[in-house]
C-alpha cells in the first residue's frame, strides 16, 4: 500500500513538473499572408461579406461600364417592391413591343403575351434577359427611364457613389456606369437584404417557353461554395462578373471588370476567392445590443446603464491571429439623465497588434429617466466630491 502511494505521488510531481514545460510552448505559428493575386483584370475588388474588410482591389474606384451587371439594381428594385407589397410574385405583366424588341440576351417573351413576375425574375437572373428587364422596369415605374430614376435613388441609398444608371439592361450609354465597388456594395447588399430571392442566383439553368438557358456563371460548376451572382459582358466593358461565396461562416464577395474573356473572368474571381480563404478568417465577436458594458449614471431613475453596439461587429484577420485581438472600451466620465436609448456615450476599439481594426460607439441600450427629488439631490451632494 505505501508502495503504491509512493508510486502515485511520483507521478503527479512528474506531471505537475513538466506543466510549466507545455505551457511555455510557442503557440502555433500564424501563416505568412503573401500579396494579393496580380490579375490582368482593369479593375477588381475582394470584400468580405460580414466585416466590410476588403482584402484585395485594383482601380476599384474608376467608372466603368457595367452590362448585364446592370440587372443586379433591376432584380433590387424588383425585390424591394415584392417586399413592399407593391407586388406579387404571381402578378402577371404584359409584354410591350419594346421589351419584345430588346437585343442582346434574351427570355424570349412575346409582345402582348403575359408572363409572371416571378419568371421574368429568374429570366434576368438565370438568363441575363433583356427583355425581361424592360418588362419588368415597365410594369414597375411606367417606363425603363422612370424605372432608371428609380435605380438611381436606391444607388444612393446603399453608398453607391459612383454609379449612374439610364436603363434596365446594361446596354452601353456613355452616361450609364458604375465602380467596382458600387458593384461589391450592390452584391452584398442583395445577399443581406433578399436572403428569400438571392437563392436563385446559384441556380444553373431555367426554362422557359420551351427554351432552355444556362447560367454563365462558369464558377457555379467549378466551385461548389459559389452560389452567385451575376455575368457581364459587351464590347465596352468586357467581360464581367460578380461573384460570391461562403466556406463555414465567411462570405466573401469579389468583383471582376474589363477581363478579356469569359475564362479570364472567372479564373480571377477564383483566385480572389482561393486568395481571401486560404489566408483570412472572419470572427463576429459583439453582437447588436450585447450588453459589453455598465455605465452610472447620475440623478436618474435607475443608477446602472447597459452599453453595447447597435449593429453586430465582426472582424477579419490573417488565420490563426484570433488570439493577438485585443478590445478596449472608454465612456464618459459622467452621464447624466435623462439619456435616451441609442445615445453614444463611449467607444469600443479592436486592435490587433498595433493595427485598429474596427471603432464603434458604444451606445445606450436602455433609456433612463431623470430621477426624483431626493434621488437628483443626493448624487449632486456626491458628485461634490467626484
Amino acid at each position: 500500500m505505501s508502495r503504491t502511494l509512493f508510486r502515485t505521488a511520483a507521478l503527479l510531481f512528474s506531471l505537475l513538473a513538466a506543466a510549466p514545460a507545455l505551457s511555455q510552448q510557442a503557440p502555433p505559428a500564424s501563416i505568412p499572408v503573401p500579396a494579393p493575386p496580380q490579375l490582368a483584370a482593369p479593375s477588381y475588388l475582394l470584400l468580405d461579406f460580414h466585416s466590410g474588410h476588403v482584402l484585395a482591389e485594383k482601380a476599384p474606384d474608376e467608372r466603368r461600364d457595367p452590362a448585364s451587371l446592370t440587372k443586379m439594381m433591376t432584380a433590387y428594385v424588383a425585390f424591394s417592391e415584392l417586399r413592399a407589397g407593391n407586388m406579387r410574385l404571381d402578378e402577371m405583366v404584359t409584354v410591350s413591343e419594346k421589351a419584345w424588341r430588346a437585343p442582346g440576351s434574351r427570355m424570349f417573351i412575346e409582345v402582348g403575351k403575359q408572363v409572371s413576375v416571378e419568371d421574368l425574375l429568374r429570366g434576368i437572373i438565370i438568363q441575363s434577359g433583356n427583355d425581361a428587364s424592360i418588362a419588368i422596369a415597365e410594369h414597375i415605374a411606367g417606363s425603363e427611364s422612370t424605372f432608371a430614376q428609380v435605380m438611381n435613388t436606391y444607388a444612393q441609398r446603399l453608398g453607391m457613389n459612383n454609379s449612374n444608371f439610364l436603363n434596365a439592361t446594361g446596354l452601353p450609354n456613355p452616361n450609364h456606369y458604375v465602380s467596382t465597388r458600387d458593384v461589391a456594395l450592390l452584391a452584398a447588399a442583395l445577399i443581406r437584404d433578399f436572403p428569400e430571392y438571392y437563392q436563385w442566383y446559384s441556380q444553373k439553368q431555367f426554362s422557359f417557353n420551351g427554351i432552355t438557358q444556362y447560367n454563365r456563371n462558369k464558377l457555379l460548376w467549378r466551385d461548389p461554395s459559389v452560389d452567385g451572382l451575376k455575368t457581364g459582358h459587351t464590347n465596352a466593358a468586357g467581360y464581367c462578373l460578380a461573384s460570391s461565396a461562403q466556406q463555414d461562416d465567411m462570405r466573401l464577395v469579389a468583383v471582376v471588370m474589363g477581363t478579356a474573356s469569359e475564362k479570364a473572368r472567372a479564373d480571377d474571381s477564383q483566385a480572389l476567392l482561393n486568395y481571401g480563404f486560404r489566408f483570412f478568417e472572419t470572427h463576429r465577436l459583439y453582437g447588436a445590443s450585447e450588453a459589453l458594458s455598465q455605465a452610472r449614471v447620475w440623478k436618474g431613475a435607475r443608477e446602472q446603464l447597459p452599453l453595447g453596439l447597435e449593429q453586430d461587429l465582426y472582424v477579419t484577420i490573417p488565420r490563426r491571429q484570433y488570439d493577438r485581438l485585443d478590445a478596449s472600451m472608454s465612456m464618459e466620465s459622467q452621464i447624466m439623465a435623462p439619456v435616451d436609448a441609442g445615445s453614444t456615450l463611449g467607444k469600443l476599439v479592436v486592435r490587433l497588434g498595433d493595427t485598429v481594426l474596427a471603432e464603434r460607439p458604444l451606445v445606450a441600450l436602455d433609456p433612463v429617466k431623470e430621477g426624483g427629488l431626493w434621488q437628483r439631490l443626493s448624487d449632486e451632494v456626491l458628485l461634490m466630491f467626484e
